[in-house]
């Protein structure tokens, strides 16, 4: 983050209502993206952006491709369609070699050029180096999307970002057709709005509580409260079919059309008239799947060689197939069959598909709360619907509180750790159909907590926190909730491990009500919380049907200790050949700050309290136990 947004975030006046500008980065480079050589300017634009933009900004996706020239084009238009990204930089490729091919396919795609922009970045850089004359950077605007080309090297795109990220703001709010932003956006970036500072005093240590105010709740209670409190959404969209893909349907879909339109044999072979019954039969013609029907009457003895799919030709009422003829005439060439024995007499319809025999026109093809698959988007196609009304997504966003904390793009500075909560979590919502905002990280002060709390607010119904809700000092999140947003805690502490202290807060901000997810700093605590907590009230929100993850029976195949509290550990699955149930085995040590616990696990098993439901103070092997599901099935075999 920029020196002076540091600065802002940690005083009491703060920019709020920010824009984001959602960036997307391609490297171009045979060898980056064949493994041959580590890609160093791709991830140095990232830094860049992160530290120039702070939480104005969000980095969509990154990518790196060889020099195709088609892959590249298909990129483009990927990320510039459908309102997926403001801006795309594209690194590599802009040179003399043959293979340097991106300007060629930037230009193929783009709709306006933007030549001030690259004559920026050239006659900036021919300042620096005569050898910028070989460069040969375009820049321009497909839909709504600015897309620039930066040369390779990690030194020139850091020069040539430096020259231009001042002016991106203001082409991403004339893109976007907002007069008020144009001026706008660079008043908030430099905090002329203003977030009054906090109620919370920070002043008064010893005076501070040394006993949670909340109630311990169960896993399964808390459950309970967040699906009451939030509601789901009424709120739909029109997606196209292509991006439909995990969303939740939000009406039922009838065929417009039957399926098959016409009849259609299942097989390669021959349309025959089945009252000819077996016998050597002249071959007229061919009918080919995506041929015109054909519209002369098939004759007795005769037939038409027919392929799998295609329309049966009049007078025809079965198929019959290769393996069941035998040929007798084909022309000197071999080109033509001429006659051909049918061995078998065939019955009426054989091998033949009717019109609507798959699907009849005007049924219901899907019903509303359908969580479309593939296989869904694959009917979609086949009936002729490409757009289709689906629930609207909650808007997420995602913060970390910690003054130690930093990007993880950055150097490490003494007594800082790496943000890994943040991007976990993101990730773990994207991995379930969720698209969150990275709303940065919230200093260790009540005025910094509140204006990244009020920026969050702004653009999203849920805000998801990471560490600041144990009994720390320097834990601000419920304090802030409370006195400065009026929010009501529906519970504060949960009776688990990890995850104790994990907050569900609701308020209400600009005439809308707002939900928060306060989780613990310790990583596993997140990841685990965030499983059983945050994604059931995301999926009410959008209307899933089932919204509590799978849950399985596994046999524990080590002793574990007990905890006082119910323990969700992390576990690989094995199927030994002799059980009919999946074996658990733990991932390593399960301490909650141990993230990699994560690394090959497929379940969180949940190990009784100690001394509860006929247990003492260990588990033995062998116990059979739930477990929820956290990735696709993945099982080992012995």
């Amino acid at each position: 983050m920029m020196p002076f947004l540091d600065s802002i975030l940690n005083s009491p006046i703060l920019f709020v209502d920010m824009d984001m500008i959602r960036f997307v980065i391609l490297t171009v480079s045979d060898s980056c993206s064949k493994g041959e050589k580590d890609d160093e300017a791709g991830p140095e634009l990232m830094s860049l952006i992160n530290n120039h933009f702070g939480n104005t900004s969000k980095i969509e996706h990154v990518e790196i491709l060889p020099d195709e020239k088609s892959q590249i084009k298909d990129f483009l238009k990927k990320w510039s369609s459908h309102n997926r990204s403001d801006v795309i930089f594209t690194v590599g490729g802009t040179g003399l070699s043959p293979r340097d091919v991106t300007p060629e396919a930037t230009k193929s795609v783009i709709e306006r050029e933007v030549p001030g922009i690259s004559l920026a970045i050239l006659c900036k850089s021919l300042e620096i180096t005569d050898m910028a004359m070989l460069s040969r950077s375009v820049t321009g605007i497909r839909n709504n999307t600015l897309i620039i080309n930066f040369p390779g090297s990690t030194k020139a795109v850091g020069e040539c970002f430096g020259f231009i990220k001042n002016v991106i703001p203001h082409a991403v709010a004339l893109l976007k057709n907002e007069e008020n932003l144009v001026s706008d956006f660079h008043g908030r970036l430099q905090g002329r709005r203003s977030v009054s500072p906090s109620k919370v005093k920070t002043n008064l240590v010893a005076q501070r509580s040394r006993v949670s105010p909340y109630p311990m709740v169960e896993v399964a209670h808390a459950i309970d409260l967040i699906l009451k409190e939030i509601s789901a959404t009424r709120e739909t969209e029109n997606v196209d079919i292509a991006e439909s893909l995990g969303r939740v349907l939000a009406e039922n879909v009838y065929a417009k059309d039957p399926v098959p339109p016409f009849p259609a044999s299942i097989k390669d072979g021959y349309a025959v008239i089945s009252s000819d019954k077996e016998g050597i039969r002249n071959v007229r013609e061919e009918a080919a799947a995506g041929d015109k029907p054909v519209d002369q009457p098939l004759q007795p003895g005769e037939v038409i060689r027919i392929s799998t799919g295609a329309p049966l030709p009049l007078g025809a009422d079965a198929v019959v197939q290769v393996e069941d003829t035998d040929l007798i005439k084909a022309s000197d060439d071999g080109s033509i069959e001429m006659e051909v024995k049918i061995k078998v007499a065939p019955r009426p319809g054989q091998d033949i598909r009717p019109i609507g025999s798959d699907i009849s026109v005007n049924s219901v093809i899907i019903e509303k709360g359908a969580l479309l698959t593939a296989g869904h988007i694959g009917v979609l196609a086949t009936v002729g619907h490409h757009t289709v009304a689906v629930f609207r997504k909650p808007c997420v966003a995602v913060v970390s509180t910690g003054n130690e904390l930093q990007s993880p793009h950055e150097k490490l500075k003494p007594g800082h750790i790496r943000d890994s909560n943040k991007l976990t979590l993101l990730n773990l919502l994207k991995q379930y159909g969720f698209e969150a905002s990275d709303a940065g990280i919230a200093k260790d002060n009540p005025d910094s907590v509140k204006a990244v709390l009020t920026f969050a607010f702004d653009e999203n119904d849920v805000v998801v926190t990471s560490g600041g809700v144990s009994m720390g000092e320097h834990d601000l999140i419920k304090q802030v909730l409370v006195e400065d947003f009026d929010a009501t805690i529906l519970f504060g502490r949960v009776n688990v491990k990890p995850g104790k202290p994990t907050t569900f807060a609701t308020c209400t901000f600009n005439g809308r009500r707002k939900f928060v997810f306060g989780l613990p700093g310790n990583p596993v605590s997140a990841l685990v919380t965030g499983t059983l907590f945050v994604l059931p009230g995301l999926k009410k929100m959008e209307n899933y049907e089932n919204l509590r993850p799978p849950v399985i029976s596994v046999r524990l195949n080590k002793k574990m200790i007990l905890d006082p509290r119910p323990e969700y550990i992390r576990a690989r699955l094995r199927k030994c050949s002799n059980d009919d149930i999946l074996e658990a085995i733990p991932t390593g040590n399960q301490i909650s700050s141990r993230i990699n616990s994560f690394v090959g696990a497929s379940a969180l098993v949940r190990l009784p309290a100690k001394n509860s439901q006929g247990f003492g103070e260990i588990c033995d092997e062998g116990t059979v136990l739930e477990a929820i599901l956290i990735q696709p099935l993945s099982i080992e075999y012995v």
